[in-house]
């Protein structure tokens, strides 16, 4: 009996001991993780803080321009007049985990500070123009590089443009340089210019989707997509009209840049062919024998020739060089208080992209945050007179006369403002434009586009597809209007009124600020697109010129003898501006290999019809516009 007691002793205690043990080995697990967590965490805290320091101390400020070295434009991305606004952080963790972005941005100003700071910089001694990452740039925007490249050379500095091979776009700015050298295997052919939107008629009849389009303008073919599936011979004839103006105007710059006749382009695939065949079928011997290009060189050939301009780098393994990047770090620093002095200012407002009602984005017009911007110029004592800079297809129209309005507050208060048009600036574009004092284009600007149009779609069909039915009662005709159910014939026809008098307020606008009848605007409106140098002689701008000259002539009306341009620009948060300086430096401080990526900025085919449909999607998602009605340049846009 006594033994048996002392087993079951025994037995508790050991029992008892188990979950000693189990509690004890969770115990040293649990330090073990806790520990391991806090190092973490304050491996990540003093890795932040390093940024922070880093992002101080700017250790970019200490970039040292070498003497007698070479500049290099070495542009990657999208030439354009305003960047999408991008959150600091995502753009940190896209780069460290090798997703840059898909469609870097370049900043035009940016382009021709550099190129005019590198003129009267003795430290600089040639311009190389390095162009494989550029991606896209328009000719308006390109004649305006262009012409900073010609100012460039008056100091007596040569330019040299190398590549691989040139896109259409990339070399129109290489025929400003002294010598062109491409690789013996390179590419080049110039195409000219093409419109080819999709049409989508079809695919929303297989999927029973209903389309009302209600539109003002023998040449508005912004809804053609969704009622067609071919261009109207109205669309083909305009857009026909100011595309060869674009081309003739490419061809006519480069053949004077080249020293060559404007018949040396090759508009056929027989005299292309002819012209290749005689030279065995080699891009770039047909490049060079074209006059196209100077010499062909293999990338040594290249490295050893610059070397032989300006010397070898520190590293002696290159040419002696400073990257755009680097550059424009330095010609920074001299503009950071630039605004804090009293010195009279002609402010500087960006209306860059899709009109949109509401609040919006760096990178987009929004009829509320522009208003803002042209609001906080008005009532800043120091600026004596604005220009907005537009470069726009247009969009809702709401948000245009919302921005209009602005503009006649504006003039009221006695600042003059001037609308300094970019590449586009038609439809909506032309409608924020027109309030100005003065209106200055380029010569290859695409504007007018003067008309309105509005859309609804209805899926009551799909629905029905599906089995699915909306059914109901109202107190009147006009309640329980929904998307899921037919449009009625009144309710149309309400539509097409609402848009009518929305086209009579956008003529009767620009026949007010132009000076010009009803009638005499409906001749140049319809929706029709016309180019700078038509839109002068038909009266609907006043004076051919860039963003240099509209601020000059702003200046002139405020009668300014001495005056400073303010960019004034939606301001970002303390929280994202110290985000920017910690993750703007973060590529400074990790490895390069950290931030690798096969991500090109010359996309393939799939990429480019993936890229168009989902900006065709997000055009139908942009339309915010709380009546319905558009002022859009849909073929403005180019292949």
């Amino acid at each position: 009996m006594q033994q048996s007691e002392h087993k079951t002793t025994d037995s508790i205690i050991v029992n008892k001991a188990k979950p000693n043990i189990i509690k004890r080995i969770f115990s040293v697990l649990w330090q073990f993780i806790n520990g391991t967590r806090k190092l973490l965490l304050n491996i990540i805290f003093f890795f932040f803080i390093a940024l922070f320091i880093a992002a101080i101390s700017n250790e970019k400020d200490h970039i040292i321009v070498p003497n007698n070295t070479a500049l290099v434009l070495d542009l990657y991305g999208d030439v354009v007049e305003q960047k999408h606004q991008i959150d600091p952080f995502n753009a940190f963790i896209n780069e460290a985990f090798s997703k840059k972005e898909k469609r870097p941005e370049i900043l035009l100003s940016d382009i021709i500070k550099v190129i005019n700071k590198a003129k009267d910089d003795k430290r600089i001694k040639l311009l190389v123009l390095n162009l494989e990452n550029l991606n896209h740039v328009d000719l308006t925007k390109s004649r305006d590089i262009g012409q900073a490249l010609n100012n460039f050379k008056q100091s007596n500095k040569k330019i040299i443009a190398i590549g691989e091979q040139f896109s259409q776009d990339q070399y129109y700015l290489a025929s400003y340089a002294d010598k062109i050298w491409m690789n013996p295997q390179g590419w080049l052919l110039l195409e000219g210019y093409a419109s080819y939107p999709l049409y989508f008629k079809s695919a929303l009849a297989k999927l029973n989707i209903s389309s009302h389009v209600f539109r003002v303008g023998t040449y508005k073919s912004a809804v053609e997509p969704f009622i067609r599936n071919n261009m109207s011979n109205a669309a083909k004839e305009a857009n026909s009209l100011w595309l060869n103006e674009l081309w003739t105007t490419y061809k006519k710059d480069v053949a004077k840049n080249r020293g060559f006749d404007i018949t040396n382009f090759d508009e056929t695939t027989t005299a292309l062919i002819h012209k290749l065949e005689s030279t065995g079928s080699n891009i770039a011997e047909y490049t060079l024998t074209n006059h196209y290009v100077d010499a062909l060189k293999t990338r040594e050939k290249i490295r050893q020739d610059l070397i032989a301009i300006v010397g070898k780098n520190k590293n002696q393994d290159s040419y002696s060089q400073i990257h755009f990047d680097d550059y424009l770090m330095q010609s920074k620093k001299l503009h950071l208080v630039e605004s804090l002095n009293k010195t009279p200012k002609v402010a500087i407002i960006i209306a860059k992209g899709e009109i949109l009602n509401g609040e919006q984005p760096s990178g987009s017009i929004g009829g509320d945050s522009t208003a803002r911007l042209l609001r906080k110029a008005r009532k800043n004592s120091n600026v004596k007179a604005v220009v907005l800079r537009v470069d726009s297809p247009g969009g809702s129209a709401y948000a245009s006369e919302i921005i209009s309005q602005e503009i006649e507050l504006l003039k009221a208060s006695g600042k003059p403002v001037v609308a300094s048009m970019g590449t586009y600036a038609a439809s909506g574009g032309y409608w924020i434009s027109v309030a100005a004092n003065e209106i200055y284009a380029e010569p290859t600007t695409i504007t007018g586009s003067i008309g309105i149009f509005g859309m609804v779609m209805t899926f009551e069909n799909s629905l029905a597809k599906l089995g699915i039915y909306s059914d109901g009662v109202a107190t009147t005709e006009l309640a329980g209007f929904s998307p899921m159910r037919p449009m009625s014939a009144g309710m149309a026809k309400l539509f097409q009124l609402n848009i009518n008098r929305g086209y009579h307020d956008f003529i009767s606008l620009v026949a007010k600020n132009r000076h010009m009848t009803l009638a005499e605007v409906d001749a140049v409106a319809q929706g029709r697109v016309w180019t700078g140098t038509k839109a002068k002689e038909l009266g609907l701008v006043d004076e051919l010129g860039n963003l240099s000259d509209a601020i000059n002539a702003a200046a002139k009306l405020a009668k300014l003898k001495k005056y400073k341009p303010l960019l004034i620009e939606k301001e970002i948060s303390e929280k994202d501006k110290l985000l920017q300086n910690i993750f703007g430096h973060a590529a400074s401080i990790l490895p390069l290999s950290t931030f690798t990526s096969t991500t090109s900025t010359n996309p393939n085919t799939t990429e480019k019809l993936m890229r168009l449909l989902s900006t065709q999607l997000n055009k139908l998602s942009s339309f915010n516009d709380p009546q319905g009605m558009y002022s859009r340049c849909e073929s403005c846009e180019i292949n």
